[in-house]
């Protein structure tokens, strides 16, 4: 008789306040949970980094063809919100060579010059908001974290400046998946992505769309304007990452003296150090859930047809199968070890990852180095928002 499959309730405010142990535990209890979801059927949850990292690849698993379209989306708007994430195995991979190569981590290291004054910018923001405020007290989640991915989109794709600021509250908009107001920033954004792809068709740049425009394969095949508005939408969709990111690397950083003093005396550990924060408080808790194509056994138990399972993230990056000293933060952590899966793996390994370190490792380092004396300004346990996907800051009040 199979042993009946361990609960985790995620309303439980155990699991959301420290899901690191609660899916630590789960993980040594069993290798399959089961997730029962405020709101939503339960879900099945692979809990040790082999057996995570094997359902991203798993072939007899697919993430749900029908995307997310708010009832309100104008009809002129909905051919441009299925993503590459949710097109057909064949399709995904027909779309993911074509631009794949202006993703590179190549491109992503010569974009850094462009990436570089952005976070300048928004630093000298930060540094003027703490100097008018009687107390000295600025927010780093809200003026520094927040904006930035978005920013370094709209630098990307080559946005007009003056348009730059709507885009920052589409950005915050879209992060907050805020209801209605979601789908009203919607329209904007397309418009703004099919006035940026046909700019880029009349005046090539050195940028993202450019790239994409020359692109193509040895057949010939190129993007159509569609595939590539639809694609600046995905960027805009999961280009929000780095701003928790950043944040949750802030605020672990400020609670470690001795590993903040020394990435602060030696910037060469920042890319190792981006990798642990990835790891240790990476915000992506689950990976988009993935259905199954038919009945599958997981562990002696049936996963039925149509029912989703997710790769506890935060379970697999600290799982001591695949980690030496799992539950120590160590950015120097040796590179040979298992990779984390803060941005998936797979056919859907995160298309953005080379562009969000990049980021994260000039913002950390950009901040480090010009605020010293930086200290948070409240507890940052009380900060921390109450949800069970993403390990996020609801706000990051700090003194410069």
């Amino acid at each position: 008789m199979p042993t009946p499959v361990p609960e985790l309730d995620l309303a439980d405010p155990a699991v959301i306040g420290d899901p690191f142990t609660a899916y630590g535990r789960a993980r040594e209890r069993s290798p399959l949970v089961r997730l029962l979801v405020p709101g939503m059927a339960p879900m099945w949850a692979l809990t040790r980094h082999r057996d995570a990292r094997a359902l991203l690849g798993d072939p007899r698993f697919a993430i749900n063809a029908a995307s997310f379209v708010p009832p309100s989306v104008p009809d002129d708007c909905r051919p441009y919100m299925r993503t590459m994430s949710e097109l057909p195995a064949a399709e995904h991979l027909r779309q993911r060579r074509l631009v794949s190569p202006a993703f590179s981590a190549r491109r992503a290291a010569e974009f850094r010059p462009r990436i570089e004054p952005l976070v300048a910018a928004l630093l000298d923001d930060v540094a003027d908001r703490a100097a008018r405020a009687e107390d000295g007290v600025v927010d780093l989640l809200e003026h520094f974290a927040r904006p930035l991915p978005m920013d370094v989109i709209c630098e990307l794709v080559g946005i007009p400046h003056e348009d730059r600021p709507r885009w920052r509250e589409y950005g915050a908009t879209v992060a907050s998946v805020a209801g209605a107001s979601f789908a009203e920033a919607i329209p904007g954004i397309m418009a703004g992505a099919k006035a940026a792809v046909a700019r880029r068709r009349a005046e090539p740049r050195d940028d993202l769309l450019s790239d994409l425009i020359r692109a193509q394969t040895e057949n010939g095949d190129r993007l159509t304007d569609t595939e590539m508005v639809t694609l600046v939408w995905h960027l805009v969709l999961a280009g929000q990452t780095p701003t928790n990111l950043i944040a949750n690397a802030v605020a672990e950083l400020l609670g470690r003296p001795d590993q903040l003093a020394a990435l602060r005396a030696d910037p060469g550990l920042m890319p190792g150090a981006v990798e642990e924060l990835l790891r240790w408080c990476g915000p992506t808790l689950l990976s988009i859930p993935r259905y199954a194509y038919g009945d599958v056994e997981l562990f002696g138990t049936t996963v039925g047809k149509g029912e989703a399972v997710t790769a506890s993230i935060a379970a697999a990056n600290r799982d001591p199968r695949a980690f030496t000293d799992p539950d120590t933060f160590d950015m120097r952590r040796p590179a040979g070890q298992a990779g984390h899966l803060g941005f998936a793996h797979g056919a859907h390994f995160c298309l953005g990852a080379s562009i969000a370190r990049v980021q994260t490792g000039v913002a950390l380092t950009a901040l480090l180095a010009r605020f010293p004396d930086l200290a948070p300004a409240a507890p940052i346990a009380g900060l921390r928002a109450p949800d069970p996907g993403t390990w996020r800051l609801t706000a990051l009040p700090v003194t410069l």
